[in-house]
């Protein structure tokens, strides 16, 4: 680790100011002995603070749950091992949003309502949103606020609740599969045939910035898509790589993709 790296990493003067503070966070809880975590960090975000911290001992990427998208970066201290994210004292806890199901408020009403109420992006993490209820990660400080004054999402009256970690509620995504050949992975390719748009069309997005490959933006076509990658593109939604088949005899490689609807 070297905090010196900050400048090599960082594109711009905001990932600059957040690396710092990462650094320090952490730098603090390894110097004192002591649990430390941060905000949540999107997948961008976490890869930069990857590459800052490396992989030392004690180290974790922490959302809530196994899938989540949005994690903390927590240090723990060589007495505590990895079950304690999920006990009490968690810096992550899991606040549950029970409302009445013929009002559906949406994952946008949910952030919308949370930002509207002051409180930062960053102090949130997943948002889950079920059919009657909606669970949802924050920041252990920012809880208590959250619970006293957070009471509707949308139209819909809510009543928040904190539940433990392991009780959390995490609907299945609902995707549709596309099955596919493709003459290769390439980035391209698998816009093309997971949006179902022209190939040509899909560089387009691609170059104009707005596509990111697990949570990193890429603008060059020809990037190889590893299995399991998950695609977004804005504006038009998500994807995932979800199966790379062997080459047929006219050489194209069969695939399956998830598009999360």
């Amino acid at each position: 680790m070297n905090r010196n790296s900050i400048e090599k990493i960082a594109q711009t003067s905001q990932d600059r100011m957040l690396l710092a503070k990462l650094w320090d966070k952490i730098q603090a809880g390894i110097q004192r002995s002591i649990p430390a975590g941060t905000c949540f960090l999107s997948p961008r975000e976490l890869e930069m603070a990857r590459y800052l911290f490396g992989e030392p001992e004690g180290l974790y990427a922490f959302g809530g749950y196994p899938e989540a998208e949005r994690k903390m970066l927590v240090y723990l201290p060589d007495y505590l091992d990895e079950s304690w994210l999920l006990g009490g004292d968690s810096p992550c806890v899991c606040l549950r949003a029970s409302f009445y199901q013929g009002d559906s408020p949406s994952h946008r009403d949910f952030l919308g309502a949370l930002m509207g109420a002051g409180i930062g992006r960053e102090t949130v993490g997943d948002i889950c949103v079920g059919q009657d209820s909606c669970d949802f990660f924050v920041i252990r400080e920012i809880a208590p606020y959250i619970l006293q004054n957070f009471t509707s999402a949308g139209r819909a009256h809510v009543r928040l609740a904190s539940v433990p970690l392991e009780d959390a509620r995490i609907p299945e995504p609902e995707v549709r599969e596309i099955r596919d050949t493709l003459a290769s992975l390439r980035l391209d390719s698998v816009v093309s045939a997971g949006f179902r748009i022209g190939r040509s069309l899909a560089v387009q997005y691609i170059a104009a910035g707005k596509v990111a490959v697990d949570g990193l933006p890429c603008e060059k076509s020809d990037k190889p898509v590893p299995q399991g990658a998950k695609i977004s593109v804005r504006g038009l939604g998500k994807i995932r790589l979800d199966t790379v088949g062997n080459r047929t005899k006219k050489d194209r490689i069969p695939v399956i993709i998830q598009r999360y609807v």
